[in-house]
């Protein structure tokens, strides 16, 4: 750890609690739940719904999401909530003979979020389920104002805003992206959430309220229907996990790609990481080696599980990590193009929260780009993904679309515990950097010992391979993409290595970062990434 290296933001820390989100709104949301008695979940669940007003370019009804959680007590493997929602029936390969539309009606999967959220809700929280829409209502009726972050990302979407009368009318003004401070009223995604309180889940997905949903669908052209709504169900299973350096590091499970952090852990567990230098050359090089062979792996295999069974016993195995170790050069770089692109979740939100009990939840959700297909559902108020676009139309791969089927996710949400409790919770959006940069956390707190808020605040890097990109053409490249802030030498150690090195300034490169860590006296402390709208609060 660098002694001399300070965080601009300070270090949030607690005794009780602690919350991490991308958005202050969410944060706050999360906060009235824990001081009304709530626990974890409760927090998370008005977190969830919060963000998806508050911060509507990432993430919200109209999207997916995946959490993990931790019970204090509980002997067993832990839970994983997936809400990531099925390709419609009617979504057949043929259907799409120009390929799959990257915005748009036809761009729009079924919804899993609010099924996901909802069960781990009602099977792990203490408050009734119609206290954590509450602040998500508020929200949405009296409005939450326009940030530099939603400005930014409106502005990159504004395409596709513009494309659709009911989005346009309520994230611009006159055409264009709102000042900071405009005030952003939902008020008919508002009515929709009041029903979501009374009735839950199941009246988003088979009640009066999914009636009225399925009748926006079909009136915009989505291929989603009544009957795909009715079958979406938020799955609870348990957490994928291995050890890294004593510690225990659970992950959501596939169809998310947590196993592909995991696998990095595994592949530099076999290097003495803590006798290297924050931000040096050496370290930095066996990472992004790490990740390239994951990578691969990910690319071979990774898919809806029902669909396409992985076979995670032996990419996980101590002696599969040893042959993968094996394979980096310490003084060279490795060039791994991949066969197929990757799919698209570059924006998202990742949350995560500590309560008194030592329960915790990690959760990510995700419209997929940036205001999702932006499409808004004209009855309900809700915008809708574009999660179509990350299917594959090729038969053979492990992704390719079939109708009922979980698309393959960025998604994931890890955890690490110490001596059965947690010890950090942490996560990130930013699509194919999310386990680059989960890895370089989970690296900097267990190997470097630094606090969450000078991990956020840490100069990052992100790996590209030849073929990893999302969109048509597929494309991707051999560079190794530096924020600014890394020393002279690093840089230099790295073009001496091979690495084909780009340049992002300070505080410009991927993902947003939150974290908690619970120290051995109990004390929470939480960080939050300033990349974005990330605010940390504890009590």
């Amino acid at each position: 750890m660098n002694p001399h290296r300070r965080a601009w933001r300070p270090l949030i820390m607690g005794r009780r609690a602690a919350i991490a989100t991308n958005h202050p709104e969410a944060t706050a949301a999360g906060m009235a739940m824990l001081r009304q008695g709530g626990n974890a979940a409760d927090a998370a669940a008005a977190i969830s719904l919060a963000l998806g007003v508050a911060e509507p370019h990432m993430s919200g009804l109209g999207g997916d999401g995946f959490s993990t959680v931790f019970i204090a007590g509980d002997s067993g493997p832990g839970y994983c909530y997936n809400g990531s929602g099925a390709a419609p029936a009617a979504a057949t390969a043929d259907r799409f003979p120009e390929g799959m539309a990257d915005a748009g009606p036809g761009a729009v999967s079924t919804p899993g979020c609010l099924a996901g959220i909802h069960a781990m809700q009602r099977a792990h929280g203490k408050l009734p389920w119609s206290a954590v829409v509450q602040p998500a209502i508020a929200l949405a009726r009296d409005g939450f104002a326009a940030t530099h972050s939603l400005r930014r990302f409106a502005q990159a979407a504004l395409g596709r805003i513009r494309a659709d009368a009911n989005t346009a009318a309520t994230f611009l003004r006159d055409g264009a992206v709102p000042a900071v401070g405009t005030l952003i009223t939902q008020p008919r995604l508002a009515a929709t959430l009041e029903a979501i309180a009374e009735g839950g889940a199941d009246a988003f997905y088979r009640g009066a309220l999914a009636a009225r949903l399925a009748e926006d669908l079909a009136a915009v052209g989505a291929i989603s229907t009544a009957a795909d709504l009715a079958a979406t169900e938020g799955e609870a299973t348990a957490p994928i996990s291995i050890t890294y350096r004593g510690y225990e590091v659970r992950q959501s499970p596939p169809n998310s790609m947590g196993f592909v952090l995991l696998q990095e852990l595994k592949i530099v567990e076999r290097f003495d990481l803590s006798k290297m230098a924050e931000g040096s050359a050496e370290l930095l090089h066996i990472l992004v080696e790490a990740k390239k062979l994951a990578f691969l792996d990910r690319e071979r295999h990774a898919s809806d599980p029902k669909a396409h069974p992985l076979p995670l016993d032996r990419l996980l195995s101590d002696g599969y990590a040893a042959s993968q170790a094996a394979q980096i050069d310490p003084a060279r770089a490795a060039s791994i193009p991949l066969r197929h692109e990757m799919p698209n979740d570059g924006n998202t939100t990742y949350f995560c929260v500590v309560d008194e009990e030592g329960n915790a939840v990690s959760a990510i959700q995700s419209l997929n780009s940036p205001f999702g297909s932006g499409v808004q559902a004209p009855g309900t108020g809700i915008l809708l993904n574009n999660r179509m676009t990350t299917w594959h139309l090729d038969p053979t791969h492990p992704n390719a679309l079939v109708p009922g089927k979980r698309v393959r996710h960025t998604m994931n949400a890890p955890m690490i515990l110490k001596d059965g409790k947690v010890w950090a919770v942490l996560g990130t959006p930013g699509a194919d950097n999310q386990v680059q940069i989960n890895l370089q956390t989970v690296v900097s707190l267990v190997d470097l010992g630094l606090d969450p808020q000078l991990v956020a605040e840490a100069p990052r890097w992100s790996s590209s391979q030849p073929g990893q990109e999302a969109n048509w053409p597929h494309g991707g490249n051999e560079a190794l993409t530096l924020e600014g802030g890394f020393p002279a030498e690093t840089v230099e150690g790295l073009k001496a290595r091979g690495h084909a090195i780009k340049f992002v300034p300070p505080l410009e490169g991927p993902c947003s970062i939150e974290c908690i860590r619970v120290l051995e006296n109990g004390v929470r402390m939480a960080g939050s990434d300033p990349r974005r709208d990330g605010w940390a609060a504890a009590y």
